[in-house]
């Protein structure tokens, strides 16, 4: 694949640079990965991309989480143009919004009510503001290094942000029980609740799936103080378990934030909690004049039904599995140490003595320019879109990027 320097992208770039500060923001920055990947894209079909210079890629960011089944599937959409014949920004919530919570009361254990947003910061947000008003406490407990938004409250980012905007968070180690039970302690009779994802996704680090000790520890020390427990499950929702990334664990939340998967693609959050926060719940003012669009509530009952009638997640880990295995031969072969960490369904690839990413860099601008699109520090997503034809066309592409950075040395 040909790199085109005098593209549509880098167009749209320039343009982008004099009407937008920096030219883009956010997470989405192209700038913050190896040249040759595009800033700009024209359009997505399963698990496709095509750039606006109409190069395609093989996705695997599945636009950074949210296409669980693919981009543009058609039930999905069917039923989102169905929707969105009828309405989508009304002057309040179509009959999608009572079907949608009744399908995620129904399929979530912990659930006993449902409520919507439109990001995971939002979701994120409405869960600290409900146990707080749920408690009358103030303190949270988030794991160092944690992402859980893009609001000054719990921004990876200091610039901008005061001391006051953090002064009520407390922080804790994943997975370490003892700095856990520090932070407990710290907190003393003001803590509200404790926070945690679904697993460690830090960016540029190894993952960590939730040790069950650890787990236990979480549920137990809020079950003592009277707190809430709150899952963040924008990055990982419906992707390993349709009951819940901690089900299989035996440990419930008290409270869940939702977004990414949720409604394949279509801008949505959701936040679901036990019924002994319903009353604070109903009584918090959190809204947004785009929170009811009905079309993405259309989408998720659409996606749902999909993802629980086709079983994605068991989908997902065969896929996952397949590229885990592969990629970890090809490294074999070209004496490379790789590092795969995390569920196999959301992979996180990493090299062995690394810790500028260069060789994840140098890696993935080779798979690039064969049309596969790897992240080099950031986990990626599979879709069910994908299929084992994909998988053999990402290892091909894989080889040349590890013959690349054999190469480098």
């Amino acid at each position: 694949m040909d790199r085109l320097t005098n593209s549509q992208d880098q167009a749209l770039r320039h343009r982008a640079a004099r009407v937008v500060p920096g030219g883009m923001w956010g997470h989405l920055h192209a700038a913050k990965l190896p040249e040759g990947y595009p800033q700009f894209f024209a359009r997505g079909e399963g698990a496709y991309l095509w750039d606006v210079d109409g190069r395609r890629f093989l996705d695997f960011m599945c636009s950074w989480g949210p296409n669980l089944l693919g981009h543009q599937h058609p039930e999905v959409e069917e039923a989102a143009e169905r929707q969105r014949r009828l309405g989508d920004c009304l002057n309040g919530p179509a009959p999608a919004m009572v079907e949608l919570a009744e399908q995620l009361v129904g399929l979530l254990p912990h659930a006993a009510w449902a409520m919507f947003q439109k990001n995971g910061t939002d979701a994120t947000t409405t869960c600290a503001t409900i146990a707080r008003a749920a408690t009358g406490r103030r303190k949270l407990l988030v794991a160092r290094g944690a992402y859980h938004g893009a609001v000054p409250w719990c921004s990876p980012s200091l610039l901008g942000v005061t001391s006051e905007d953090r002064a009520h968070l407390l922080h804790y180690d994943y997975n370490d029980e003892a700095s856990l039970a520090a932070a407990v302690d710290e907190a003393g009779g003001d803590l509200a609740g404790i926070l945690v994802s679904a697993f460690r996704h830090d960016l540029g680090r190894d993952q960590e799936m939730p040790q069950p000790g650890f787990a236990r520890a979480v549920r137990a020390a809020c079950d003592a103080a009277g707190a809430a427990l709150i899952l963040d499950e924008v990055r990982a929702g419906f992707r390993l378990d349709l009951a819940g990334s901690w089900e299989p664990l035996g440990i419930r939340p008290d409270l869940c934030a939702w977004s990414k998967a949720i409604a394949n693609g279509h801008p949505l959050a959701a936040v679901t909690g036990a019924e002994w926060l319903r009353d604070a719940a109903s009584r918090i003012f959190v809204t947004g004049s785009f929170w009811c669009g009905a079309v993405p509530m259309a989408a998720a009952v659409a996606t749902l039904r999909v993802a629980m009638r086709d079983a994605v997640p068991e989908r997902l880990a065969h896929l996952g599995g397949l590229l885990r295995d592969g990629l970890a031969a090809g490294a074999r072969r070209h004496g490379l140490a790789l590092r795969q960490t995390g569920p196999a369904q959301m992979p996180m690839v990493l090299f062995a003595d690394d810790p500028g990413a260069r060789r994840g860099e140098v890696f993935c601008a080779a798979a690039l320019e064969r049309g596969v699109y790897f992240h080099p520090r950031h986990n990626m997503f599979l879709s069910a879109a994908h299929t084992e034809a994909d998988i053999a066309l990402a290892l091909e592409a894989a080889e040349h990027g590890f013959a690349a950075v054999a190469a480098a040395g």
